[in-house]
């Protein structure tokens, strides 16, 4: 075991995390985001029982958010006429204030199947075993300068 670490983020996490640079982006994925199939370039990793907001707070500790791009922080938009609230949007952005200065503002929207196209282009897919209905979300990362 290691001092200051999430008990969450598995050693595979760990090492993923590390080897991404700067730019790269990583999805924490809902439990219905088809995370096999968008991931198959990428590297999908195993959270079942886990929700996002747990391992987004836990990555974030360990994560800084890219500092060059305007958003880089995006969730999957609700498609148009589905009638599903989102609060876990807000529990999402109250956690990336704890981690980021910018809070709220780093937060970006991208339409579903843009956001599919998006996701498989990233380094690596979180499959969790969140409920909640469009609780997807992308984070790119920046640079470490401590």
């Amino acid at each position: 075991m290691l001092k200051g670490i999430p008990q969450i983020l598995s050693p595979q996490m760990l090492k993923v995390l590390c080897e991404m640079g700067h730019g790269d982006r990583i999805v924490i994925a809902d439990g219905n985001f088809p995370s096999e199939s968008v991931g198959k370039d990428a590297i999908v990793l195993r959270c079942d029982g886990h929700g996002v907001p747990e391992i987004l707070d836990a990555i974030l500790k360990l994560f800084p958010l890219d500092k060059n791009v305007e958003k880089p922080v995006n969730l999957m938009e609700v498609t148009p006429g589905d009638q599903v609230e989102t609060p876990i949007w807000d529990t999402y952005k109250e956690i990336v204030a704890k981690h980021d200065e910018r809070g709220g503002q780093t937060f970006g929207t991208i339409e579903r199947f843009a956001f599919y196209e998006e996701a498989r282009k990233a380094y690596a897919i979180v499959a969790t075993g969140e409920k909640a209905l469009y609780a997807n979300i992308m984070l790119q990362k920046g640079c470490v300068t401590e």
